[in-house]
């Protein structure tokens, strides 16, 4: 008993900390992502499981970088832009995240839509409740209660991996697709290339997670165990991600059927691997979309508040910071709008917006490049040689990825 006692109490500094970097890469896994890696598995097999392999990285050192600042700096990726870099660049840099996030944000809310109809309820119930519940979670909540929820809806990503266990598939080639390339030179697959990069390295990802080493008000004395959280969670994040695209690549991939989105991957395995792995898949869309719907928008009022100096977070009430809650209403309240409406393509918003995150990630990237290597900010904490490889590499994977589909496009 007192050992036990002893390993808890030397635990319990470990647990205060960790949940940034879990939280940030599980919603990763939200509704476009969803669709995105299985419709990657169901067109092309185990063939993209080898940008899961590189995007680990990239995204371990991005998410790194940017909770690194926070712990070091006390503030958030805008603040840190309208200090260096002046007014004008900050509002340009939130034009490009509203862009970015309010069609992600529409993505999250066609995933409730999608998994709702599987389970027989009308889209124009499921995404206005869903709205609803979301935005008192977060009104009448506190920090604390809201990342218990996140961190318990972050389990239940593991629903992927019983499916893809299930469905039976080819480990050895799907093992072997994750570090040996199989390039097919045409436009669906380098728009799918980009599409993955784009739901793995997110725009509102970048900010997501430095605001909320932030207002969890950690300090540079935790960076060694924060820095664990953040690697943990980028590689959980491709970890499903992995599973996910396997069950579609066994199963539709392999039959040849054809889909459209997350909810057509959960109907079409039902015949295939049985109605518990079917329901598994499903219930995980409608988790990942529940999720990303609360996250993302919240992370989008976090961002344009603090950029203009309102009070944001959630350790203050509606009343101290009534822009932020109203910004997080007016967010759901579009997420929801575009999604009830019979004429907007939801499909288009789930699976085109990834593509549209990835290349809307570059001027993020090169701010994020020139704050974390400015070291009369950071004081010694600074990237070394390394990390800036590794964010110009990643940099130009995603803008040659980019060009390469721009110009696919005119031949």
């Amino acid at each position: 008993m007192t050992t036990f006692k002893g390993a808890f109490i030397r635990i319990l500094p470990l647990l205060a900390i960790i949940g940034p970097g879990i939280i940030t890469g599980s919603a990763d896994n939200d509704a476009g992502g969803i669709t995105t890696y299985s419709l990657t598995g169901a067109q092309f097999g185990y063939s993209l499981l080898w940008v899961l392999f590189l995007t680990t990285f990239a995204l371990s050192i991005t998410q790194e970088v940017g909770a690194r600042m926070g712990l070091v700096t006390g503030k958030g990726l805008a603040s840190l832009i309208r200090e260096k870099f002046g007014i004008r660049w900050t509002t340009f840099i939130m034009g490009i995240l509203l862009i970015a996030n309010i069609g992600t944000i529409a993505a999250e809310f066609a995933g409730i839509a999608a998994a709702g109809e599987i389970f027989g309820i009308p889209r124009f119930i499921s995404a206005p409740i869903a709205g609803i519940i979301i935005y008192f979670l977060v009104l009448k909540g506190n920090f604390r209660k809201l990342e218990q929820i996140f961190l318990i809806s972050s389990l239940f990503y593991l629903v992927y991996v019983i499916s893809a266990i299930l469905a039976h598939p080819h480990w050895g080639i799907a093992l072997k697709s994750l570090v040996v390339p199989n390039i097919h030179f045409s436009k669906a697959y380098f728009l799918t290339l980009i599409a993955v990069i784009g739901t793995t390295i997110t725009p509102w990802g970048q900010f997501f997670i430095q605001d909320y080493v932030v207002d969890k008000k950690l300090t540079k004395e935790d960076i060694n165990i924060e820095r664990g959280d953040v690697f943990f969670g980028s590689f959980v994040t491709n970890f499903i991600s992995f599973f996910i695209i396997v069950a579609c690549a066994a199963t539709l991939f392999v039959s040849g059927k054809s889909i459209h989105d997350a909810k057509d991957a959960a109907f079409a395995l039902q015949p295939l691997v049985g109605n518990f792995a079917s329901f598994l898949f499903a219930f995980g869309l409608l988790n990942a979309s529940f999720f990303g719907a609360a996250v993302v928008p919240l992370s989008t009022s976090y961002v344009v508040t603090e950029a203009f100096g309102f009070e944001s977070g959630l350790n203050f009430n509606y009343s101290d910071a009534p822009l932020f809650y109203g910004l997080l209403a007016f967010l759901l309240g579009i997420g929801i709008l575009l999604t009830v409406l019979p004429f907007v393509p939801l499909l288009t918003i789930l699976f085109v917006t990834q593509a549209i995150n990835a290349v809307l990630l570059l001027p993020i990237l090169v701010f994020l490049y020139i704050l974390s290597n400015d070291k009369k900010l950071l004081n010694g904490y600074a990237n070394n040689s390394f990390i800036n490889v590794l964010i110009i590499i990643t940099f130009g994977a995603i803008a040659v990825s980019s060009l390469i589909y721009f110009f696919s496009l005119f031949n």
